[in-house]
């Protein structure tokens, strides 16, 4: 095969790396811890914490882990929190202790929840006040032996967290009621004392580091197994594309938006500024967005990442363009398409296009960029970081001449072990040869650059967030009185797509807004329904399957 990209690539960028210099995630943080201990390395509503903070308290949930919880090397641990200081100090303390991380979205349902939980096998969770409700409702449920909880403001600074707290629990009362006896509390487990040092724990470049759910291209929820060769081979060729684009700065910051529990942040922010010896601005709630821009305004960042729809909010709210840009040097674009309109906005605005890429969570995630030096948007995904091959695959796994569109597939480094306890599902989308099948169809042309044009799978973008009909049809056809249900995605303007949902109805008394109640009430937010359309029957296939595109069309 051809390489045609190479042709295109920066000077100084190699075709492939050298392996990193870690035999672990660990061996990487901890080098960091000593490389730059008085540097801010995250920091979040004022409160900053060095590489040496974050060494000292890592170590002590690490020990908090090993000693008080007795967890042994390889045992999972669900982390559920939002974008706080705990989640760095978790997930560092997770490695040393020698543990497997398993992200999980706060936002998730009980039903959602219940699902990663029992097929993970995680034995302990991290949760946060606000959500820790709907662990106490599966708990039963699961492997979970030991549950953490930890407010807000917990790791702010006094009396800040104090006052954050109790704004959120008593003022705003965003923290349901919940029981866990037994709990441990997050601020116990950093102060409590061990007659025993930390048994190191020695983790070699095959253990797993992560089990990052995904609905692959199937949309059954999965664990993708990514080792810490494939993360730190990522971390190394993100680090390798961006060449000097930050020589010169005394740190990089970057702006944390995406959640870490997204493969995108957790690799393009957490750990790739962790090994740069950045600092990571925590955003909360990117949501508010007049808060966001307030929190801009105190930082001179030099990297962002974001989704297309993050990118256009801030576009739209006021005080955005008169921040100061001036050490902006690289904004990474994701998770969903980059609308050329943003992008141009976004360069009137910061002085720098959107530089878009492309990953998946089964690639760790990065694996085709657009060069960091693109003077105009492109319109493309970009080429084949180094060490990443692409081809563009036919249905028999057979390359399709240069321009012509086909299934793109990778293979690297970066691409994932294969789906937790799930060889069945690893073997549908792995070609002889390590070949990863994206589900994505596109095309290459002739100097490399890649484009995408449609999905292979019926898969719905909802703000970056995979959404699979399959799940949402499941949903919503065991409600009672449903006969049948279709779901396809629609455009729109804020969030790129939406869920439109098709439904046959048994019991016509059923309203658009019972169905709206029931999928509020087993759907995380994005997957919920936006417009619902009742009908008499649905398109059907000579075999009876459903026939979304006719629904599309």
């Amino acid at each position: 095969m051809e390489k045609i990209w190479l042709k295109s690539y920066p000077a100084g960028i190699p075709e492939t790396i050298p392996a990193p210099p870690f035999r672990s995630l660990k061996e990487m943080i901890e080098h960091s811890f000593n490389e730059y201990p008085l540097r801010t390395a995250f920091s979040n509503m004022g409160t900053a914490l060095s590489y040496r903070d974050l060494d000292n308290l890592s170590m002590q949930f690490a020990m908090f882990l090993q000693h008080s919880l007795g967890l042994e090397r390889g045992e999972r641990l669900a982390i559920m929190l939002p974008n706080v200081l705990q989640y760095p100090v978790a997930l560092c303390g997770a490695f040393r202790a020698g543990l497997v991380v398993v992200n999980v979205n706060p936002l998730y349902t009980a039903r959602e929840l219940k699902h990663q939980l029992e097929d993970s096998g995680a034995t302990a969770i991290v949760v946060l006040d606000n959500f820790a409700h709907t662990v106490a409702e599966v708990f039963g449920e699961t492997h979970l032996e030991h549950v953490v909880t930890t407010a807000v403001g917990d790791l702010l600074d006094w009396p800040k967290n104090l006052l954050t707290n109790f704004v959120l629990k008593y003022v705003q009362r965003k923290v349901p009621s919940y029981s866990l006896p037994g709990n441990h509390r997050f601020r116990d487990a950093l102060e409590a004392r061990h007659e025993q040092a930390l048994q190191a724990a020695d983790l070699g470049p095959a253990d797993t580091a992560f089990l990052q759910y995904t609905g692959g291209t199937t949309g059954v929820a999965k664990g993708a197994m990514l080792s810490h060769r494939n993360m730190l081979y990522n971390v190394f060729q993100s680090a390798t594309w961006q060449g000097g684009v930050f020589d010169g700065l005394a740190q990089v910051v970057g702006i944390a938006a995406l959640p870490l529990y997204h493969i995108f942040s957790l690799e393009g922010n957490c750990l790739l500024m962790m090994h740069l010896g950045g600092e990571n601005v925590l955003i909360t709630n990117p949501r508010d967005m007049k808060r966001f821009v307030r929190e801009l305004g105190k930082h001179r960042f030099a990297y962002f990442t974001g989704v297309n729809t993050l990118f256009a909010g801030l576009l739209n709210t006021p005080g955005f363009a008169e921040l100061d840009f001036s050490n902006l040097r690289l904004s990474i674009g994701g998770g969903m398409a980059v609308q050329a309109t943003v992008s141009e906005k976004w360069r009137a605005v910061t002085g720098q296009h959107i530089i878009q890429a492309y990953g998946l969570t089964e690639t760790s995630p990065a694996a085709i960029i657009n060069r960091t030096d693109v003077t105009e948007f492109t319109g493309s995904i970009g080429l084949p970081i180094s060490s990443t091959e692409v081809r563009i695959c036919d249905a028999e796994g057979e390359d399709v001449p240069v321009g012509e569109s086909g299934e793109i597939c990778i293979r690297g480094p970066q691409v994932m072990e294969g789906y937790w306890q799930k060889p069945e599902e690893t073997a549908a989308v792995m070609l002889v040869g390590g070949w990863l099948r994206t589900g994505d169809i596109g095309y290459m042309n002739e100097d490399g650059y890649v484009f995408i044009e449609d999905r292979k799978k019926d898969m719905i973008i909802v703000s970056g967030f995979n959404v699979y009909p399959n799940e949402i049809e499941a949903v919503v056809a065991a409600m009672d009185g449903i006969l049948e249900v279709a779901a396809i995605g629609i455009p729109d303007e804020k969030s790129g797509e939406v869920v439109k949902i098709f439904v046959v109805r048994k019991d016509t008394s059923i309203t658009k807004d019972d169905v709206l109640a029931y999928c509020r009430e087993n759907l995380t937010g994005y997957k919920v329904p936006k417009a619902i359309e009742f009908r008499d029957e649905l398109p059907k296939s000579n075999v009876g399957k459903i026939l979304r595109r006719a629904l599309r069309e």
